[in-house]
């Protein structure tokens, strides 16, 4: 037996010694035929030739093998894992077109399904795989060659002669069979089938190891090509356009001359039809086979003749316009279009029903049998039918059986189909003609003959009509070319319903009386021994001509017999090599550059090995027919002789339109090429292939690629093939399938960007499979120079499948871009393959002084960015000033004045009032408090008491018994009884920063500070004096504490930061009732007023509402706890129709609540009586930028129960001042603008229209609050700015915080933040910084006093903006981007890491979705942010850290991210 790539002859001689005892054990019995060839693989392992293209590959990988690889390995959480244990595996799908995955269940050990050692054996030719590279040999370490089963093969009939057609599919690379456009045909001079063992595969390992180094490491070595030095910052997208290389390869050569192929012969006896040369037959060679089917082992079914294939087709003509509908009625009339519904494992009801139609006049469109609502392009043949106007669907019973039925019977209205009446063609049911009846046979003419399917590049399909004369033509120039004579045989393992398998298997033969032996796909992987099938063309590719060749030279197969031909649905068969003679001279062959191919010009590779291409001729042009090169892009203009462009084709046999589609036609089916000048060459018309190639020398057709597969990156082209090799030569066998993988590119950052997705192996581990990654991301950098964008591994038999068992491209890419693809691994590569990011800003130095900047603005028009509220007026009566001077003093008045007036009202979550507070009660209750406060010893005058209720009437009494007792209160949060781990140590740690004396409790939380529960997490022994004040006894304090000046602190306000700052300020008297003086004036707050407060009342603005403005203004405040409304959803609202409350406060997080729990229950609290119309301002409070989307939709949402569009509002406050804005009942309404997000950016306000790309809606934080002032100041120079740009919002008030309260008095930082100065302009006031960044915007509207409004807008704070590639990025906006990426992302929040962005996405979906985030998320946020995520953290809903006021906690986030404390479901490293 010769041995693959061995010449026995030259082996050493103790190897000659082995093989011959190896022999004689065979010959003797000894050994089993198994036996022998393992061990005779063994022994001549070390001595096969290895794959081309794996040594390309290999060689490639070796130079990165120094350069160890940095990439960081993902985290996956276990659960998360798709397939860990084996068993649980789906095992492969044996539909799917994968050579070597179909291992029978009988087969144990180390036996292989014979698809791999023919698969291996055609790996190892001499020569590469045109879609692969041709390469200096690396060493390989050989392994156990693995072994075929003996199978029986079926006699075959022995005829005179034989061809046999086989596809180009996945030996070498993935090639689909209905994509496929370059078949093969090989004429055998004898009859027998080959022996079955031919070669024995060595599998190649690999030899690089890949280390996973720190993260870091990846950053070291750049891969962006050097930006331009340039920086434009205006409206103009900012897209770094890569300079041309100079180098680039241009076409030199002359331009191309049409090639004309030889003249079609006339021979006498050709037919006027085909239909006439099949009546024929019928009538004069009526027992002559035709057609003989396969069953699935193999073996002939049935052989169908001349005659009964002629009687059964007329049967079916007559049938077809005379039988199908009621008396008289034809429901079919000649030209009508049916579709032929066929399983491909039924050849000759197919024929019948395809020479019926023709016989009928009828326009027979061959289409897949559809097996579900599912199937991969479904509606897009939908669409196909639809646009042929098909109504009517010939088939099989045994095919109708087996569609999919609805519960009663009928057949399934499939995706997008139009409603068809399905006719069964058994014989059984067709009528026979009456004598008098004949079919009519016209002379061949334009009129379409049939439709053939074609699919796009995008996925949809389209019917390609062909002519009468057209196919007639085309048999002609077939059998020409081919040299067919009468009473041949020919075996088709290819489709019978298109392209070659229709064209030589269908309608040639009968032309010729050739008897056909039809292989169904079910054969050949049921017996993969039908050696015929597994021999896969490619582009007239070398390596599987050569490889085929190898095998089966020895069972006398000649080389000259080997045919590869280029075809087209459009254009038919373009190119065909003629069968030689023997003796002939060897096919030409190029060897290309693939460096000059991606730049489409034709270049002989001298200097690389690595990245060469190695293509064959696939012949000359098919009779009569002229043929020339045009550019695949713009207007058709004629290539140079040294550009590769697309194949068009002037000939009578080829396609002439997509039925019913005339716009797309013109372009294809009508082309009119121009020379340079851009004038035509001529008249006649010429039909795109769809192919791309060359004319070689001797007019030798050259074919390197499809547009289809063509992936154009940065002005160059890649063939998706080429790229499916390079990934294959990467040792696949142990993590992913051969035959399914797909490699298409999408767009994103205005540039193309490759995507591969492969179906893993069930068995195979994490880290095999991310080391495959990574050296695929290698290998195709290396050989192909472009950079990878996205590698993803589904689990086997996930990727939609064509009929025939590839993977179907469109509907794959369809699934990746909606995030439904559930990848078990991915790996994104943004880093190296987006080379088009704008130029890093460069922050010039200031080298202009204030005065010019000033200067500047005034010249350009500009106004500086400053606004105030109205005044706060004089208060002329002394005794309102006495009154109004100590909150203490006020309540004391009212207990006086109006003791039964009710100040509070406390409600649960029923919605039942469990506690009032009059004036009195209020006064009496804090009397007592401070009476208890002054008996216990070492608490005095000024020392601080923490404050630690629920919320509630409780807080407000212990708040003014501490002022009564002229001590200071700080209000904190008590812990949660349920998490006291997470929320004590917050509590300790302001009871130790505040140095508080004492704490003021309830009976509930003294026990939880003393419990066991607590010991665990704080040191309990050292709490300070703890006073319960539930049962305290009726005492009355000796003295009420007035303070000496209204200078002195009121009270500390503590909360933590976005940022993770705990900071606590001083507020003092003055400013307590500046502040309360303030709202009062903004919202007209009487005694006569009632208000609703669903807040927090620690900190902030919550507080001081909650605590001081009753007292100060005399109104009733309804306080909801908004812990309430986690149990009772219904309760604010009902509570605000219910009391007809005018207005209300409330926080983001309520709104939420509110808008996610009761958007859909409009209806019942409309039932319920819930009516809105009285709320006339809902203010929402927040130190943040106003979430208009929330506001907007809860706006939208509650409309329908009365709520005015116009009530919702938000306040804005800071540390600094606790309220700067708030919408009160005067002013304008807040106003919406729409901002460049580049420009803001780049610290700069343009206002675009609505809907601008880009633009990002703002809306006014609310009415600047009565004696405040802001400007807007650069952070930096604190000077400042005109009102077109950002900046930090100062203020300027009366109720300014006196400074942060700090340990050890760090009075640097109070006196930056709290009383600075502008370096120019003002710089006599003083001035607090609030930290966050706003801009000031003059509005058409009026404010009170007939001026025009000032409006503030805060745009996010200072501390949390992100600094990258020198702009400034705020959270929130790549937030919202990143949470409309995919519905299963709930909330998100983002961070910086050294460089580094870090997306961390909470799940909402099933964790299979978790890996199809990572795509969607790096896309988004470099589309509308043009910036490359780095890390992507997919984790469990409710692990991002959000405070009581609805904000993120971001910093917190960071820490836990650090730390690895966030148990994500996946990590992943865009490296």
């Amino acid at each position: 037996m010769a041995e693959r790539g061995v010449d026995v002859s030259a082996l050493p001689q103790e190897v000659r010694e082995q093989l011959a005892e190896l022999d004689l054990e065979l010959s003797e019995g000894d050994i089993t035929q198994k036996g022998y060839e393992k061990k005779r693989a063994k022994v001549l392992a070390p001595y096969l030739t290895q794959n081309i293209h794996t040594e390309a590959v290999q060689a490639a990988l070796a130079k990165h093998k120094e350069e160890k690889m940095a990439l960081p390995m993902p985290t996956k959480r276990r659960s998360a894992y798709v397939q860990s244990p084996v068993d649980n595996c789906t095992p492969p799908d044996s539909s799917s077109s994968s050579d070597d995955e179909a291992v029978s269940s009988e087969s144990t050990g180390p036996q292989q399904s014979p698809d791999t050692w023919i698969n291996s054996s055609l790996h190892g030719s001499s020569t590469s795989s045109s879609a692969s590279s041709t390469l200096s040999h690396g060493e390989s370490r050989p392994t156990q060659a693995p072994q075929p089963q003996s199978q029986q093969v079926p006699p075959p009939p022995t005829p005179c002669n034989r061809c046999i057609y086989i596809s180009s599919h996945d030996l070498q690379i993935l090639r689909l069979v209905e994509s496929a456009r370059e078949c093969v045909f090989v004429r055998l001079s004898h009859p027998t089938l080959p022996d079955p063992n031919p070669g024995i595969g060595v599998p190649v390992s690999s030899r690089v190891s890949t280390k996973i180094q720190q993260l870091l490491n990846t950053l070291k070595r750049p891969k962006r090509p050097p930006l331009s030095e340039y920086f434009m910052d205006d409206q103009e997208e900012i897209v770094e356009v890569p300079q041309a290389d100079p180098n680039t390869p241009k076409p030199e050569g002359r331009q191309i001359i049409p090639v004309k192929g030889e003249p079609l012969g006339v021979v006498s006896n050709w037919p006027p039809a085909l239909q006439a040369a099949l009546a024929r037959w019928g009538a004069t060679q009526g027992k002559s086979p035709a057609l003989t089917a396969l069953d699935i082992t193999g073996k002939p079914l049935y052989t169908l003749t001349f005659g009964k294939l002629w009687s059964r087709s007329v049967k079916l003509a007559y049938t077809l316009l005379n039988k199908l509908g009621t008396k008289n009625e034809q429901i079919l009339k000649p030209g009508d279009r049916v579709a032929l519904v066929y399983p491909n494992s039924d050849p000759g009801m197919f024929w019948v029903a395809f020479y019926g139609c023709l016989l009928a006049e009828v326009i027979p469109v061959p289409i897949e049998v559809p097996l579900s609502r599912k199937d991969a392009g479904s509606s897009q043949v939908g669409f196909l039918l639809g646009s042929c106007g098909v109504g009517l669907a010939l088939t099989s019973e045994i095919c109708l059986k087996g569609l999919p039925k609805t519960p009663t019977g009928e057949i399934l209205q499939f995706k997008g189909w139009p409603r068809l009446k399905w006719v069964v063609t058994d014989s059984k049911y067709l009528t026979k003609p009456s004598k008098d009846w004949q079919p009519h046979i016209p002379t061949a003419n334009t009129d379409t003959a049939y439709i053939e399917y074609k699919a796009s590049k995008e996925g949809t399909v389209m019917g390609v009509a062909v002519s009468k004369v057209a196919m007639l033509t085309h048999c002609q120039a077939l059998s020409q070319a081919c040299n067919y004579c009468e009473g041949e045989t020919l075996v088709n393992v290819l489709d019978f319903k298109k392209d070659m398998g229709l064209w030589h298997g269908v309608l040639t033969s009968v032309m010729n009386r050739i008897h056909t032996i039809s292989v169904p796909y079910a054969v050949m992987k049921a017996c993969p021994l039908s050696w015929v099938q597994r021999v896969h063309i490619h582009k007239g590719s070398v390596s599987s001509c050569d490889a085929f060749l190898n095998v089966f030279q020895a069972h006398g197969l000649k080389p000259e017999v080997i045919c590869p031909c280029a075809t087209s649905p459009e254009a038919m068969t373009v190119a065909i090599r003629r069968p030689g003679v023997p003796g002939a001279p060897l096919p030409a062959r190029a060897i290309l550059s693939m460096t000059g191919l991606s730049h489409g010009v034709i270049r002989v590779n001298t200097e690389d090995k690595n990245s060469a291409l190695t293509v064959q001729d696939v012949g000359h042009v098919m009779p009569g027919a002229l043929m020339c090169i045009v550019k695949p892009d713009g207007p058709p203009m004629l290539c140079k002789t040294d550009e590769i462009g697309e194949i068009v084709v002037n000939s009578r046999a080829g396609g002439n339109m997509y039925y019913g589609l005339h716009g797309v036609t013109k372009n294809t089916f009508e082309v009119i090429p121009v020379n340079a000048s851009g004038t035509p060459i001529g008249e006649i018309p010429f039909v795109r292939s769809g192919l791309l190639g060359f004319v070689g020398p001797g007019s030798l057709i050259f074919v390197v690629g499809k547009n289809e597969g063509l992936l154009l990156v940065s002005g160059r082209r890649h063939n998706a093939d080429d790229l499916v090799a390079t990934a294959l030569a990467v040792e696949p066998v142990k993590t992913v399938y051969r035959g399914r993988i797909a490699v298409f590119s999408v767009t994103v950052f205005y540039d193309e960007r490759i995507v591969i997705v492969a179906e893993q192996r069930p068995d195979a581990s994490e880290e095999d499979s991310f080391q495959w990654m990574s050296r695929v991301l290698q290998a195709i950098d290396s050989i192909h120079q472009v950079g990878l964008y996205c590698l993803a591994l589904v689990p086997a038999n996930t990727l939609p499948k064509t009929p025939l068992g590839g993977i179907h491209i469109s509907d794959t890419k369809q699934l990746f871009l909606e995030g439904a693809l559930h990848p078990c691994n991915i790996l994104m590569c943004p880093h190296t393959c987006v080379t088009n990011m704008p130029k890093p800003r460069q922050k010039q130095p200031v080298g202009v002084g204030p005065a010019s900047i000033m200067v500047g603005n005034l010249v350009a028009g500009k106004r500086i960015a400053q606004a105030a509220g109205r005044d706060l007026g004089l208060i002329e009566d002394q005794d309102l000033v006495r009154k109004h001077q100590f909150l203490t003093e006020a309540l004391q008045w009212r207990a006086q004045t109006d003791p039964d007036h009710t100040l509070y009202v406390l409600l649960n979550a029923k919605g039942v009032a469990v506690c009032t507070a009059t004036c009195v009660q209020l006064h009496k209750r804090a009397e007592k408090i401070a009476a208890a406060l002054m008996e216990r010893s070492g608490i005095n005058i000024g020392e601080n008491v923490v404050l630690l209720y629920p919320p509630g009437i409780d807080l407000i009494a212990a708040f003014y018994g501490c002022l009564y007792a002229g001590c200071i209160p700080v209000t904190v949060r008590p812990p949660h009884p349920q998490n006291l781990s997470a929320t004590l140590p917050t509590v300790r740690m302001i009871i130790d920063v505040s140095k508080a004396a004492c704490i003021l409790t309830t009976q509930v939380l003294t026990k939880i500070l003393r419990s066991k529960e607590a010991a665990a997490t704080v040191n309990i022994k050292t709490w300070p004096i703890i006073i319960d004040t539930d049962d305290l006894p009726r005492k009355r304090p000796p003295t009420i504490y007035k303070p000496p000046n209204a200078e002195m602190i009121a009270y500390l306000d503590f909360s933590v930061s976005t940022t993770g700052m705990l900071t606590g300020v001083k507020i003092s008297h003055a400013a307590v009732s500046a502040l309360c003086r303030s709202i009062k004036l903004q919202c007209e707050l009487y005694s006569s007023r009632q208000i609703t407060i669903c807040l927090d009342p620690y900190c902030g603005l919550g507080f001081v509402l909650w605590c001081l403005a009753s007292v100060y203004s005399g109104h009733q405040s309804i306080l909801i706890p908004p812990m309430e409304l986690e149990s009772s959803l219904t309760l604010w609202l009902g509570t605000l129709s219910q009391y007809r409350i005018r207005d209300t406060f409330c926080s983001y997080s309520v709104m939420e609540l509110c808008t996610k729990g009761l958007g859909g229950q409009t209806d019942m609290l409309k039932a319920r009586g819930v009516n809105l119309s009285c709320v006339r301002s809902c203010v929402v409070v927040a130190e943040e930028r106003p979430r208009l989307a929330l506001t907007h939709s809860f706006s939208k949402l509650f409309k329908d129960l009365g709520l005015s569009m116009r009530a919702v509002s938000t306040a804005f406050g800071s540390r600094v001042n606790l309220a700067i804005c708030l919408q009160g009942t005067t002013g304008p309404d807040p106003s919406t603008v729409y901002v460049d997000m580049k420009s803001l950016r780049h610290d700069r306000v343009r206002l675009v229209e609505r809907g601008a790309p880009q633009s990002l809606p703002l809306v006014e934080s609310g009415t600047i609050l009565p004696g405040v002032r802001v400007i807007i100041v650069n952070p930096e120079t604190r000077g400042p700015l005109g009102d077109s740009h950002l900046g930090e919002i100062w203020v300027n008030s009366p109720h300014n915080a006196t400074g942060y309260y700090t340990i050890y008095g760090e009075e640097n930082l109070q006196a930056d933040h709290f009383n600075t100065k502008l370096s120019f302009g003002d710089p006599q006031t003083l001035w607090a910084r609030t930290g966050y960044l706003g801009f000031v915007k003059r509005t058409e509207l009026t404010d009170s006093s007939g001026d025009r409004h000032d409006a503030l807008f805060v745009v996010g704070s200072l501390d949390e903006t992100l600094e990258l590639r020198g702009l400034r990025y705020h959270p929130i906006d790549i937030e919202t981007s990143v949470s409309r990426a995919h519905r299963s992302i709930g909330e998100s929040a983002v961070f910086t890491w050294t460089n580094l962005l870090v997306v961390v996405a909470e799940l909402c979906g099933s964790e299979q979705d978790a890996l199809d985030l990572v795509p969607l998320v790096t896309n988004v946020v470099l589309e509308e942010h043009h910036l490359i995520v780095g890390v992507v953290v997919i984790v469990d809903p409710g692990v991002i850290p959000i405070n009581s006021r609805g904000e993120k906690q971001r910093m917190h986030l960071r820490d836990s991210f650090l730390a690895d404390q966030l148990d994500p479901i996946y990590v992943a490293y865009n490296m």
